[in-house]
């Protein structure tokens, strides 16, 4: 399986921190917004990840991450000239897929919570053998602000509508998703939505039409962190910082979670740190064992 990070967008609500510089580039914490993704992909064990981002902001993200060889892993970049939509994620990344299944999630997405790495394997091993899709819902307070799913005792997907007036659940499509290799096809025969956009929800509701689909949900204890306003930024910062600090570890820390998915060895990890001796967040990987 392949892996995609859509980075585009021009994060207008987050203006003026954001006029210059993209909004997946700025800090949560300690990291930059975009490790936090990149971080859940490597957890479900994809080491071939397409970063997809405006002509302006790609070179910085090259810039920050490089071809990702020091992660055991392999960067490539893909433009995205206009934002139509995230389904035109799969578009820009047809040749990237090639005969592949593939994941998507959003850039500025944070996920934490207990027993993640399990669920994101197994959509790995299922989607594309046993399931077409695999989705990941949230329990929210406000879901007419988000697609919105009906499912069943059985987790069987009824319905998924976009912000929907009266919502049939209070569980929200996170920005996470799992595809066979269908996903191109189907979009390419996607009409875009009155804002002339290739909805995400409407590739969800063709595969629930046509194809198996898992859902997984991500319930008490986990958390799905929104980093889209100023006050969400600082309240995501907030909550990665108690973390860190009550547990002394770190959350999407990308040469951590490299190491423990055995994509680079215990001594490829220390010489990450042995060039930034001074630094706290590279001497966090010297105590890892």
């Amino acid at each position: 399986m392949k892996g995609i990070v859509l980075a585009g967008g021009a994060g207008t609500r987050l203006y003026p921190s954001t006029i210059a510089i993209s909004k997946q580039l700025l800090p949560v914490y300690d990291k930059p917004m975009i490790y936090y993704p990149i971080s859940v992909l490597m957890l479900a064990g994809i080491k071939d990840i397409l970063i997809i981002s405006t002509p302006t902001d790609l070179p910085y993200f090259k810039r920050l991450l490089g071809d990702g060889s020091k992660l055991g892993i392999k960067f490539t970049y893909k433009e995205q000239p206009n934002p139509e939509g995230i389904a035109q994620a799969f578009i820009l990344a047809e040749d990237f897929i090639g005969d592949n299944s593939v994941a998507l999630i959003l850039g500025d997405n944070i996920f934490y919570g207990p027993f993640f790495s399990q669920m994101l394997k197994n959509a790995v091993k299922t989607t594309g053998t046993k399931t077409g899709a695999t989705l990941f819902a949230y329990p929210v307070k406000d879901p007419q602000r988000f697609g919105v799913v009906e499912f069943d005792e059985n987790k069987n997907i009824k319905s998924i509508v976009e912000k929907p007036a009266k919502p049939k659940s209070n569980y929200a499509i996170t920005g996470l998703y799992f595809y066979n290799n269908n996903v191109v096809k189907y979009v390419k025969n996607q009409k875009p939505s009155k804002r002339n956009e290739l909805e995400i929800t409407d590739l969800n509701n063709t595969y629930i039409k046509n194809e198996t689909v898992h859902l997984e949900i991500l319930g008490r204890g986990f958390s799905w962190l929104d980093t889209g306003t100023h006050e969400s930024l600082l309240q995501a910062s907030q909550y990665i910082k108690a973390i860190e600090d009550n547990q002394g570890i770190k959350i999407a820390c990308l040469e951590e979670v490299a190491y423990r998915m055995h994509f680079i060895s215990k001594e490829q990890l220390d010489n990450i740190a042995d060039n930034y001796k001074t630094n706290p967040y590279y001497q966090y990987l010297k105590t890892i064992n």
